[in-house]
C-alpha cells in the first residue's frame, strides 16, 4: 500500500517549489538585466575556483552541480569558448579531463557576485530575519541530507 504524504508535507512541498521558482527567476532576471551570464555559469566557476589549481574532473563537477551530464557538457563547452574554463588531459588517465578556471573566469565570477548577492537579498534576505534564514537553511539541509 502506498503511503500518502500528510497535508502539511504537500503544502510545504508546493511552497518550496514556488519559492524556489520565484527566487530563481529573480536571480536570473537580475543577471540578465546586468548583461551577465546565467546563474549556472556562476555556479560552475565557483566550484572550479574552490577546487584550486588541481581542478575537477567533469563527473566531480557534475556531482557538485547536480546537473545532468548532457547539460553540463554543453555548459562547459560554452565556458571554454568564452575563455573562462580550460580542459587539460588527466595525468592519471589519458582519456580523462581536468577542468580548471582561468584568470578571466575568476574575474567573471567576481563580476557576477555583487548582482547575484543583491538578488539573493531581494529574493530571500529582505523577507527573513537572520534567525529565520538560519532555521530555513537548517531545515533545507535536513531535506538534502536525507536523500542519501
Amino acid at each position: 500500500m502506498i503511503s500518502l504524504p500528510a497535508a502539511a508535507a504537500v503544502r510545504a512541498w508546493a511552497r518550496l517549489e514556488r519559492a524556489h521558482r520565484a527566487a530563481q527567476t529573480t536571480v536570473e532576471n537580475r543577471l540578465k538585466a546586468a548583461a551577465l551570464p546565467a546563474l549556472a555559469w556562476y555556479d560552475v566557476l565557483l566550484e572550479l575556483e574552490r577546487a584550486g589549481d588541481s581542478g575537477l574532473r567533469p563527473y566531480e563537477l557534475q556531482k557538485a552541480m547536480l546537473f545532468a551530464q548532457y547539460n553540463l557538457s554543453r555548459l562547459i563547452d560554452r565556458l571554454e569558448a568564452a575563455g573562462y574554463v580550460t580542459r587539460l588531459a588527466s595525468e592519471d588517465d589519458g582519456r580523462g579531463q581536468i577542468l580548471t578556471i582561468t584568470k578571466a573566469g575568476r574575474a567573471m565570477r567576481r563580476k557576477i557576485w555583487p548582482v547575484y548577492a543583491a538578488a539573493i537579498d531581494e529574493a530571500v534576505g529582505r523577507h527573513l530575519s537572520d534567525a529565520e534564514a538560519q532555521t530555513l537553511g537548517d531545515l533545507l539541509g535536513r531535506l538534502f541530507d536525507a536523500r542519501s
